[in-house]
């Protein structure tokens, strides 16, 4: 691992200290899983917009669903 210097503020501070004792963990692994946390949902976002500027690009054409929406169903207990 790799030591680096991160500057907070009072408050953020103090809640990432509160935050760390009420899970029992110390404060550099709540600011790797919180920082690892964001990450993951920016990699999401970011595939979210891709996937919706492609669909845009090429729109679902009249009538494409339909075929599949007999699999949606729930059945028939």
């Amino acid at each position: 691992m790799e030591t680096v210097q991160v500057v907070l503020d009072k408050e953020l501070l103090r809640a990432t200290d509160q935050a760390a004792r009420r899970t029992k963990r110390n404060r550099s692994a709540l600011v790797r899983d919180a920082l690892r946390e964001h990450l993951r949902r920016l990699e999401i976002h970011a595939t979210e917009l891709r996937d919706r500027e492609g669909y845009s690009r090429q729109p679902q054409a009249p009538g494409e669903a339909q075929r599949w929406e007999a699999e949606a169903v729930w059945p028939a207990e």
